[in-house]
């Protein structure tokens, strides 16, 4: 048999992960899901065409996508999957087999499922990021639907970035910010930026030299934000860029802000805000921390064929 579609999937995932309230690394719930539904040993040799990654664990990463946008499961850490408290419910209230229309309502339903800032935060990605993802139809044309894949691709990435920043220790989180502002231009080497936080940091995490000697600066706060950045905090940082005698400065979180303070910081015109959902987007972008494949897509060369031209 081939292996079945990703939506197959999702139940075995859910179940499985419900016996293990305490998560599960994910390699043990792709190989559950595989023996629930009579995977072959063969058939877990297939790989995608890229040749990245075995079929079956991608259908089942992609089951477990699922179950997150419906906030039934999550990824407290990296490679690892556990169900919220609304999964395990969920699978509590709803016995073996689920019926189809609930398993295409967690397959398609919950596509539109936004990158979410932190609770009344206003997010600041590009709405090309955001944008509620259609489900394809029978009138969608093969360049769309390829669009569409490349934006959920795009933004399941961006949910595993956010995930996996919000693990990460506080130093090493304000190292990966110097370093997207590296890859997106700021600074002539990377040791033109460089991490000054700590006790007593007066709001500064990192600190870039624009130019050779140094005399003009980029002052950065980067902070992994669990609630909403109000505007106090933002405030507070335009003032230690006023101690530090500067005129720029950008502040980055991986929640979000609230719409006082992003008002705030337009009136000044000083400090650029970065939201987590931007944050992601800026990473994918500039390739930290995520890597890209290529993928050859046929197109026909109709000069060719031109034969008055040859």
């Amino acid at each position: 048999m081939a292996v079945p579609t990703y939506d197959k999937f999702i139940e075995p995932v859910l179940r499985f992960l419900a016996t293990r309230p305490d998560g599960a690394p994910a390699r043990e719930a792709h190989e559950a899901a595989a023996r629930a539904l009579g995977v072959s040993d063969a058939d877990r040799q297939e790989r995608l065409p890229s040749g990245a990654q075995p079929v079956y664990k991608n259908r089942a990463g992609w089951a477990h996508d699922r179950l997150k946008r419906a906030g039934l499961s999550s990824s407290p850490r990296r490679g690892f999957w556990q169900l919220t408290d609304e999964g395990i419910q969920f699978a509590t209230k709803h016995p073996s087999p689920l019926p189809a229309r609930d398993v295409e309502r967690l397959a398609v339903g919950y596509m539109d499922v936004r990158l979410r800032p932190a609770s009344n935060g206003e997010s600041l990605a590009s709405p090309a990021l955001v944008q509620a993802l259609a489900v394809p139809s029978a009138i969608t044309s093969p360049d769309d639907r390829l669009g569409e894949a490349l934006a959920e691709l795009r933004s399941s990435v961006a949910a595993e970035l956010l995930d996996a920043l919000s693990t990460v220790s506080p130093s090493f989180f304000e190292a990966i910010v110097l370093d997207l502002l590296h890859r997106m231009g700021y600074g002539a080497s990377r040791a033109d930026l460089q991490r000054v936080g700590g006790a007593g940091d007066g709001g500064i995490d990192g600190v870039i030299s624009l130019d050779k000697l140094g005399l003009e600066k980029v002052y950065v706060q980067a902070k992994r934000w669990q609630g909403t950045v109000g505007r106090p905090e933002v405030q507070g940082f335009y003032g230690a860029l006023a101690g530090q005698r500067s005129t720029k400065g950008v502040f980055i979180t991986t929640s979000g802000y609230t719409a006082q303070a992003i008002e705030f910081a337009k009136s000044i015109e000083r400090v650029v805000l970065v939201d987590g959902p931007r944050l992601a987007e800026l990473m994918i972008e500039h390739d930290v921390g995520v890597s890209a494949r290529t993928v050859k897509i046929p197109k026909i060369d109709s000069d060719y064929f031109d034969e008055e031209s040859n």
